[in-house]
């Protein structure tokens, strides 16, 4: 998950966490947690990668943005999938160090050799998990996205909640969403919000929406046209 609220400064130190059921970090910033509470991994698969038809879309070459970094359990869950050398460029506000990380970590057993290869690359510039060539780039994303110069074919949009961080969402990030996704591109995310949505449209998104996961009754995805 990635926040905006008064972005840190380099030397800042890590995002302050409280850990829940055992292993999940909830942003003590935002109150809110990186990832459902009701299991991580599962609606990693179900909210970013189903709904972004992935693996099926997958070759060579293909690059998924993402707004929010997190834990980078969507990354790990995208490495473990990608059986093609695949790209992803995430942005992030607020890094955990790589203890934080660790502990993240700890709760999903099955990617265990994956995450390893994040953490010992991680601050090290294009980290390789797998088949995945990761690059995160840190700081407000509203100055940083506008900057990027490349496209993206999917999107996991996975910021903190709309209602406890409703900057992440608005309708001038969301333009740059569209602006940098490549004809035929994506987007997938947890959120069904209106104002979201609307914003998504306004971007050039085809939306629409799904059934959520775990608790939540809908989320969002959409298409580019092509």
């Amino acid at each position: 998950m990635d926040a905006i609220d008064d972005p840190p400064a380099d030397d800042e130190p890590a995002p302050l966490l409280d850990w829940r059921d055992g292993g999940v970090p909830v942003s003590t910033r935002f109150d809110d947690p990186y990832f459902s509470l009701a299991g991580g991994l599962e609606e990693t698969r179900h909210v970013f990668l189903q709904g972004n038809d992935l693996p099926a879309r997958l070759v060579a070459g293909f690059h998924v943005a993402e707004l929010g970094f997190g834990t980078g359990l969507n990354a790990l869950a995208l490495a473990e999938m990608a059986q093609v050398p695949v790209r992803m460029t995430s942005f992030e506000a607020y890094p955990m160090d790589v203890g934080q990380l660790a502990q993240a970590h700890a709760g999903f057993p099955g990617l265990a050799g994956l995450a390893a290869q994040l953490r010992s690359g991680w601050g090290q510039g294009e980290i390789r998990i797998g088949q995945l060539r990761l690059t995160v780039i840190l700081g407000d994303v509203r100055r940083t996205l506008p900057l990027w110069q490349d496209r993206a074919d999917a999107w996991f949009l996975d910021g903190f909640s709309p209602a406890k961080n409703p900057q992440m969402w608005d309708e001038a990030l969301m333009a740059e969403v569209g602006h940098h996704t490549a004809p035929g591109g994506s987007f997938a995310t947890y959120t069904a919000a209106g104002h979201v949505r609307r914003a998504l449209q306004a971007a050039g998104f085809a939306v629409a929406r799904r059934p959520g996961f775990g608790r939540k009754r809908h989320m969002s995805i959409g298409r580019m046209p092509v």
